[in-house]
């Protein structure tokens, strides 16, 4: 067991407040490596491949693991049409869907968003739009910025037919364009979705100013913001 995990244990052991916990978390995470590919990518072509808008529900779920959930759910948040989006982890089991277990890299969990939406307002192709050009590396094998192991993949879990088709052809597209300096890694799979628990929640726009958010989150949401300013939304 690593001294990251002994320290949490402890934290929880404690009894601090879920407010305490989710500020000292981040000081458990791992140490800051540079990246492999050197920059994500600033902007990318929309898909090719994608879901009409015409005749659709008014709710459908999308999700997707890109690193630490904080960034990718605080990112959703502020996604012209989307509904709702919940930290979470996706592709283990029921039984080790906690950040305990997850953090040991050994559940086959990654920690991911469970994105609902409008599909009449955003597309799943404009989502993964999104994903790809400022919420993370795609080029990343279990590791995004500062964080590494398995549970930081990249994955998106499709929840039907219609959106595995569309991100395997945006993969191949993006790799067919040369979007990215290095092949892109990002898996298609499926998986049963977990909330995360409540001191993850909303945690970028709860703790703006915690050090890991600053230096790691915030950068994502100025991208959202400069390079798909028709689809953020304050």
């Amino acid at each position: 067991m690593s001294a990251a995990t002994n320290r949490r244990r402890a934290i929880l052991a404690a009894g601090l407040t879920s407010l305490a916990l989710a500020a000292t978390v981040f000081l458990v995470r791992s140490p800051v490596m540079p990246s492999a590919s050197g920059t994500m990518a600033s902007a990318i072509p929309a898909p090719t491949l994608d879901e009409p808008t015409a005749g659709r529900p008014k709710t459908e779920t999308a999700v997707l693991a890109g690193g630490c959930f904080w960034g990718v759910q605080g990112v959703y948040q502020h996604v012209k049409g989307v509904q709702s989006a919940q930290s979470g982890y996706a592709g283990g089991d029921a039984a080790t869907a906690n950040y305990d277990a997850v953090t040991t890299e050994t559940t086959g969990h990654a920690e991911s968003v469970r994105i609902t939406y409008d599909p009449t307002q955003v597309t799943y192709g404009q989502l993964l739009q999104v994903f790809f050009a400022v919420v993370q590396d795609p080029t990343e094998l279990n590791r995004q910025g500062p964080d590494v192991g398995p549970s930081y993949r990249s994955v998106i879990f499709t929840q039907n037919d219609t959106q595995q088709k569309i991100a395997n052809a945006y993969i191949a597209q993006l790799n067919a364009a040369g979007a990215f300096p290095a092949p892109i890694v990002t898996t298609v799979s499926t998986g049963e979705f977990f909330p995360a628990e409540a001191y993850h929640q909303d945690f970028l726009s709860l703790h703006p100013n915690n050090p890991y958010i600053v230096e790691n989150d915030l950068p994502k949401l100025n991208a959202l913001r400069s390079t798909f300013p028709e689809l953020y939304r304050d």
